[in-house]
């Protein structure tokens, strides 16, 4: 499981996550759709990663990740 905030503080509370930068999250989420990669559209829902993802599924994603990240 894993999900993701947009702070450069520690979340360890809902608090804490409601301090982050949810409209960057939005960008996120959707410039990552646009490169075909479907995240939970809610920071607050968690990701999951399954055995049926290969090598080169998480490299795509990796990569798209750093492609929309240089966008916000």
């Amino acid at each position: 499981m894993f999900c993701g905030y947009f702070t450069s503080e520690p979340v360890h509370s809902l608090a804490d996550a409601m301090n982050s930068d949810r409209e960057r999250f939005k960008q996120y989420f959707h410039g990552m759709l646009a490169e075909g990669v479907y995240l939970a559209p809610s920071q607050f829902e968690a990701g999951f990663l399954s055995t049926a993802h290969s090598e080169a599924d998480i490299r795509q994603t990796v990569d798209a990740a750093a492609r929309v990240m240089k966008t916000l």
